[in-house]
Parts: C-alpha cells; sequence; structure tokens
C-alpha cells in the first residue's frame, strides 16, 4: 500500500477531526500514570511540541563550604563522599588520604565517619575505634579492604535484619567487597570474596535498595569502547548479582570518559533514577559532573552542561577537583530546595573541601516556554486523581495554561492563568475537567514560563 504524501494527511486531518478521531490518538497506548509524579527530564511522555518550547537543564545554586578535611589522617585528597539522610540526623562516610607536591600518598588511606543535624555544620565525633599515630580519637570506622573507595547507604530492604541496616561496597582486589553494619559505623565483611568482578573498580561504586521496583542495584565503572564507563546489575540479597548490563544513552550520545556515576532514586518520583557522573578529560585530568536519568536504571538521558562547571567556586579547575557526591536530600526548614554537595581543591597543598549546591525541588530540567511561547502535548495519559499539582515558575510578563483533552482530542478542561511560583500548586479550572479517573492528554502552553513537573492526586 502506498504511504499517504503530506498533502493527503493535511486534507484528511479536519475530516478526521470531524468525525470525532484524533490523528494524536491513533495507535498510542496510553501510559500508566495513575497519580505518581512525574518529572520532564526527558521526552517520554511528550507527543508533540509546537513553537518556542523546549527541555532546559537547570544547574545547581552554589552555596557555603559545609566541610574541610584537616585532620591529619583525612587531607586534600579525600574523597569519595556518600551522604544519605537517617531519621532526622544526616550522615557523611568518606575517605581520608592526603598527597604530598609531587602527587605520592603521604599515608594510607582511611574511611571516616562525620554527622549533621541540619546538613550544613558537620561534626567529626571521636568513635575511638581505630588507632591513628598511637590515639584513637578520631572518626575512622574502617581500615581494612576496601578503604580507597567505601561507599555506604542505609538499606531500607523491610527484609533486612538490624544487624545489616547499613551496607557498602569496598572496592578490593579483583571486585568490590560486600560490607554491613548495624549502626553505619561499625562494620564487618559480610564475606571475604568479592560479589562483583567484572569490572575496574578505581571509582565510587555503589549500591542501594530500589525500592519501587523491591531489589538492590549496584553502579560501578568499567572500560569499555576505550573509555571509563559504567556497568549495573541487581540482587535480591546483596551478595549474588545478576542482569549485568553496560549503560546505554539516548541516540546521538558522545562517547565520554565517565569516572564515578552518583546514580540514585529520586525520593519524589521513586521510578526515576538520577545519576550525576562525573566527566573526566584524561589530558588536563580535569573533571565536572553532569546530569543523567533514566527510567528503568539502563538506558540513560545524559545532558552534555555541566551542571557544576569547572567556574563553579571555588578552586574546581584542578586535578580531579570536582566530583559530585552522592547523596541528594531536602534540609530541615527548607522544603522546597534539594541539597547536593561537591568537592573541591582536591591534590591543593590546602585541605580539601566540600561546598554544598541546591536545587530547586523536581528542578534538574524545565519544560520551558521561551519569548515567543509553545505548547507541548502530552500522550494518553491513564491517570487516578481528583487534582492536577504543579510544579512552575512564571516570570512576570510571561504566562502559561493548562488544557486536558479527552482520547478524541476535545478540549474538556482548561485552567486559570498560572502565576508566579509554585511547588505543587492544584490547578485552578476555568473549565473543570471533573478529574477522577480515566485517560486524558494534557496540553501546556508557555510563554516565559518553565514547568518541572506534574501529580494527579
Amino acid at each position: 500500500m502506498r504511504r499517504l504524501t503530506l498533502s493527503w494527511k493535511l486534507t484528511l486531518a479536519p475530516l478526521l477531526l470531524l468525525l470525532g478521531i484524533s490523528t494524536l490518538s491513533r495507535g498510542a497506548d496510553p501510559i500508566e500514570l495513575n497519580s505518581r509524579r512525574e518529572l520532564f527530564v526527558d521526552d517520554y511522555l511528550i507527543e508533540t511540541r509546537d513553537g518556542d518550547v523546549q527541555r532546559q537543564l537547570m544547574l545547581p545554586e552554589p552555596q557555603e563550604v559545609v566541610f574541610v578535611t584537616d585532620q591529619p589522617w583525612e587531607g586534600n585528597t579525600s574523597g569519595y563522599y556518600s551522604f544519605f539522610q537517617d531519621g532526622e540526623l544526616y550522615r557523611m562516610i568518606y575517605r581520608g588520604w592526603q598527597h604530598d607536591r609531587q602527587m605520592k600518598a603521604a599515608h594510607k588511606e582511611v574511611t571516616c565517619y562525620a554527622e549533621s543535624k541540619d546538613g550544613i555544620h558537620w561534626t567529626k565525633p571521636n568513635l575511638g575505634l581505630f588507632e591513628w599515630e598511637g590515639s584513637k580519637e578520631n572518626n575512622i570506622i574502617w581500615r581494612g579492604p576496601g578503604t580507597h573507595n567505601f561507599t555506604a547507604f542505609r538499606d531500607d530492604n523491610p527484609d533486612t535484619p538490624p544487624t545489616a541496616r547499613y551496607k557498602a561496597f569496598g572496592g578490593g582486589r579483583g571486585g568490590l567487597l560486600p560490607f554491613i553494619s548495624p549502626d553505619g559505623i561499625h562494620w564487618k565483611l559480610l564475606q571475604d570474596k568479592p560479589v562483583i568482578t567484572n569490572g575496574a573498580f578505581d571509582s565510587q561504586n555503589l549500591a542501594f535498595w530500589d525500592t519501587a521496583r523491591g531489589e538492590y542495584r549496584a553502579y560501578w565503572r568499567y572500560f569499555g569502547n576505550g573509555v571509563r564507563a559504567i556497568r549495573t546489575a541487581t540482587s535480591q540479597d546483596f551478595v549474588s548479582w545478576s542482569n549485568e548490563a553496560d549503560l546505554a544513552y539516548t541516540e546521538g550520545t558522545p562517547t565520554e570518559h565517565l569516572y564515578t556515576n552518583a546514580i540514585q532514586k529520586y525520593a519524589r518520583a521513586p521510578h526515576l533514577f538520577i545519576g550525576f557522573p562525573t566527566r573526566y578529560e584524561p589530558k588536563s585530568q580535569q573533571v565536572e559532573p553532569i546530569l543523567m536519568t533514566s527510567r528503568d536504571g539502563v538506558t540513560f538521558q545524559r545532558y552534555g552542561e555541566a551542571v557544576v562547571p569547572r567556574t563553579a567556586p571555588k578552586d574546581r579547575n584542578h586535578n580531579r577537583s570536582n566530583y559530585m557526591a552522592w547523596g541528594m536530600f531536602p534540609l530541615p526548614g527548607k522544603p522546597n530546595e534539594l541539597s547536593v554537595y561537591a568537592t573541591e581543591n582536591y591534590y591543593e597543598p590546602s585541605p580539601g573541601r566540600v561546598r554544598r549546591f541546591t536545587y530547586r525541588v523536581d528542578g534538574f530540567v524545565a519544560l520551558r516556554g521561551g519569548t515567543a511561547g509553545g505548547t507541548v502535548t502530552s500522550k494518553p495519559l491513564r491517570y487516578q486523581g481528583q487534582r492536577l499539582l504543579l510544579n512552575y515558575v512564571v516570570q512576570d510578563g510571561g504566562s502559561g495554561t493548562v488544557e486536558v483533552l479527552d482520547q478524541a482530542g476535545a478540549v474538556i478542561g482548561k485552567s486559570r492563568p498560572l502565576r508566579g511560583d509554585e511547588v505543587d500548586a492544584a490547578v485552578s479550572w476555568e473549565q473543570d475537567p471533573q478529574l477522577n479517573q480515566g485517560v486524558v492528554r494534557l496540553r501546556i502552553t508557555l510563554k516565559n514560563a518553565d514547568v518541572y513537573s506534574f501529580k494527579f492526586e
């Protein structure tokens, strides 16, 4: 059968509309959205974009220096920080290490611990666990194998016993060694045989419990296609790992060295994976974190612009001086922003530092309408909920509206104009779509405005 020419399609389109048949809806299976929050980090939800509207990468705002590695057992090459929230406490586990001016190690690596009640002011408790130069007054929590890149997390698997509530990977000779702890401070090897062996492990290799899928997920470094790259696998018990796969990327993504991966689940939309891999330049040995996102943990949408550029404050344009730490969370009294952390001043004569940066909640990527304005129409969405919540900003002089379309493409709801800056605002309707459940499309029109996420509730 001969394909229809463009002129025939244009001729048929009005007729199809008269017959009540939407050209958008033919053959499109609804996305099972239900009431989960969705972010515009990719084009998964988008069917058409018209006019001046696009996805816009957002950069976190630099804040204060929160940590300095100035103790004798720490130093200017301290790193591989993992941050996580544990109830009302924030925890940090990291490597302590020092190099001299000739870039030779001045002492052996140790694994250290710090904690905070606000995510800004951190203390290094004297734990009395390991001796350093004749004294146990220090915050060292491990001095055995795996100290180079010991990376820990709180395990929220409901079947995990209290004795193994905290887990970690440490890169040993030949692979990744598994660790467990009852409190995040007292650690022991789960077994002395590596559980993952196919890779190159001199990086921050990590794992976590995926609450959305009910499994452990690991990410680690390997060499593929001549570059530093990332592999992944899954497990039910943290010991036996399967489904090993190289990460894949959307078409057109360049081949680049990726040193660390910093992949984690996004708490407000736990079906999404958010990563801040570190792009590495072999000639200059400088690094900068970028953003990537995924819906299945294997195929990622990767953005090219650095989220923390080497020009950000301060001392980031040195050898390996600009890693994103692993971890992301809101701080007390700041529900509408997320704190992330990045290193600076690596290999320099003075101690290394960690600086805090902040994102708007859901604010990794914006659906942005420019000065000329534009419209985005979603794919069919099967939803449940009686309200539509939006996270958006409309600039002075800008505008924004949301329309709800039925499966035939008819408008069944139209919002009042969006105004101001809102994180979880319920849409106010000029034409009420009588939301409950079913299949709809959203048509969002924006001019000098950003939308970050939406959710039916």
